[in-house]
């Protein structure tokens, strides 16, 4: 049990038995509860959270090509950009779930070619380099990675998992706090010998999720060989709520 909670209901206490009225100052979020012989109240703040597979993937998918000059790389990378979308729309996926990223022609610098050979660094003048997005549901994105990078798409691999619903989870959550907050309350209740009666203002603070570390881009080289997909699981997706609620007492 918290101590800030413990705060509050010592408060509620001793104007129970004072007769006199006390505020009670609670997080910034929330209302200002004036607790006095008149409006005798118990105040909880509780946490909960539901967990659910991930039933929806975003699949970042990209490449780069190269060319002795500008009009060769970019023909190099029509042929790679429209490869990998026929494949990716063949395969099913509608259209309005592909979306663009950035895409960019541009000179090759110096510091990106001073390992290769005279020969190599001649063929590589000029880049392409175009990116998408595909939301597709959570078991495909597995398909969805391995057609993209057989087509070309030799700077893909990250995924984002996500529900397609995320309002039912957050909903899911905040019932559960609010039922975490009365079940609290009614034993603080017990322990100052009232009764607690019904909720007269509660509300939810949604828990920001934190930032996910970017994965690698995979290896440059275009995948030739009739090769599985690769092994790719869903995550778990978590929504916390935060629910402050006041019950009045008996």
């Amino acid at each position: 049990m918290k101590t800030l909670t413990l705060t509050r209901v010592s408060l509620i206490a001793a104007a129970l038995v004072a007769g006199g009225p006390v505020i009670v100052a609670v997080a910034a979020n929330a209302q200002t509860i004036q607790v006095n012989k008149d409006n005798r109240t118990i105040a909880i703040t509780a946490t909960d959270k539901v967990v659910m597979m991930a039933d929806t993937a975003t699949v970042h998918i990209g490449f780069i090509a190269y060319g002795p000059d500008s009009d060769s790389a970019y023909a190099a990378g029509s042929r790679t950009s429209n490869a990998i979308v026929k494949a990716i729309t063949a395969a099913g996926v509608p259209s309005d779930a592909i979306q663009s990223e950035n895409q960019n022609v541009s000179p090759v610098q110096e510091y990106q070619v001073d390992k290769l050979t005279p020969a190599e660094k001649a063929q590589r003048k000029f880049q392409v380099t175009q990116s998408w997005t595909v939301r597709t549901p959570a078991d495909n994105a597995a398909k969805i990675l391995d057609l993209a990078v057989k087509a070309g798409a030799n700077q893909s691999g990250q995924i984002d998992w996500s529900l397609k619903d995320e309002n039912a989870s957050q909903a899911e959550a905040a019932g559960k706090a609010l039922q975490r907050a009365r079940t609290v309350a009614a034993e603080m209740a017990k322990g100052l010998n009232v009764k607690l009666g019904a909720l007269v203002f509660a509300s939810n603070e949604t828990q920001a999720e934190p930032p996910r570390p970017l994965m690698q881009a995979m290896a440059t080289k275009v995948v030739t060989v009739n090769a599985e997909p690769l092994a790719i699981n869903p995550r778990q997706i978590e929504k916390t709520a935060t629910v402050y609620a006041v019950f009045a007492i008996e």
